[in-house]
């Protein structure tokens, strides 16, 4: 998948999680790890109400939110569900989408600091928010190599941490 994961849950009519994708999870939940939260089922209809719905009340979900220093646009898509039919039965797909507010384009930026193509690449998946491990994934390198195009990329660039890197591609 190219981008960012994108979050998916299923709701019931009374808009209580019947299922919810890992990224789903994951987004409501920051900056806790799920796997440390029990009851899920209870803390994801919490989130859903507290965070996805406008205002906390009613049926209509906030457009966009943010969940630690990320902003998610979110989409709702209600199915053909018969009124006849168990609260338990999916009756709204919620789809949450990471939101990136200020772009560049990496390749500018990479001709202005004479980056490779490699240090490019590693500078895309960095503006996606990915982490050293998620990036040596997608390039099919070690966390470390990563690790590695990105000092350079900062000495090239005269910063010395990730976000000094995004910061000074914005403001070019």
């Amino acid at each position: 998948m190219n981008g960012s994961a994108v979050g998916l849950l299923l709701l019931g009519r009374d808009l209580k999680p019947i299922d919810a994708n890992a990224e789903a999870v994951e987004i409501l939940t920051y900056p806790e790890a799920p796997e440390s939260i029990a009851p899920l089922d209870g803390l994801l209809a919490h989130k859903i109400q507290s965070v996805l719905l406008a205002n906390g009340v009613g049926s209509q979900f906030a457009p966009e939110f943010i969940s630690g220093r990320r902003r998610y646009r979110c989409r709702t898509f209600s199915l053909n569900a018969r009124p006849n039919r168990l609260a338990d039965h999916p009756a709204v797909v919620v789809i949450l989408e990471r939101l990136h507010q200020r772009s560049f384009d990496a390749s500018q930026v990479a001709a202005l600091y004479q980056l490779t193509p490699r240090e490019q690449e590693t500078l895309e998946y960095l503006k996606q928010g990915l982490t050293n491990k998620e990036i040596g994934n997608r390039m099919n390198i070690s966390p470390n190599t990563v690790k590695a195009f990105l000092k350079v990329i900062m000495i090239k660039m005269g910063v010395s941490t990730r976000s000094g890197v995004i910061g000074k591609a914005i403001d070019r």
